[in-house]
C-alpha cells in the first residue's frame, strides 16, 4: 500500500556522488557525460549550454539522451510512467532539467506536439519544475 492515497508515492533517484560532484567542480559536462553517460544531469548541462549557444538542434538530441537516461532511471527506482517526480529532490533535478531543456529546444524549432507533451509532463512531474526552471 502506498503512503499517498492519492496517486503514487514521489519517485525520488539515487544519489550520484561523484557525477554530482564533478560537475559542481566545473569539470566540463562532456568529460562527466563521457564518463558516466547515464547521468542526466551532465546531458542537460550540455543541452542548457547549446541552447545559451543558439544551437537548437545539439540542444534537443543532448537533452533526448539525458531525458531516456533519467526515463531509465526513474523504471528502475519503481517509477510506472506517471507520478510525482519532485524537483526539491537533488538527483532528480537532472532529468527534470533534460525534459525542460527538450522541451525548450523544440519550442525554438517549431516541434509545437514536443514542446507541449515535454512541458504538460514536466508540470505533472513536479507543479514546481517550471517555475524553478524558467518555463512560466
Amino acid at each position: 500500500m502506498t503512503g499517498n492515497l492519492l496517486g503514487p508515492d514521489p519517485t525520488l533517484l539515487p544519489d550520484r556522488a561523484e557525477p554530482q560532484a564533478a560537475l559542481a567542480d566545473g569539470t566540463d559536462p562532456a568529460e562527466v557525460a563521457r564518463r558516466w553517460p547515464d547521468f542526466s544531469e551532465a546531458w542537460a548541462a550540455l543541452a542548457e549550454r547549446a541552447l545559451t549557444a543558439g544551437d537548437p538542434i545539439a540542444a534537443y538530441a543532448y537533452a533526448r539522451t539525458g531525458y531516456h537516461r533519467g526515463l531509465d532511471q526513474l523504471r528502475r527506482s519503481g517509477w510506472k510512467g506517471f507520478g510525482p517526480v519532485p524537483w526539491s529532490h537533488r538527483p532528480n533535478q537532472g532529468f527534470l532539467r533534460a525534459l525542460a531543456a527538450l522541451a525548450q529546444a523544440a519550442r525554438t524549432i517549431d516541434d509545437t506536439e514536443e514542446y507541449e507533451r515535454c512541458s504538460t509532463f514536466l508540470a505533472e512531474s513536479d507543479p514546481a519544475a517550471p517555475t524553478a526552471l524558467g518555463l512560466v
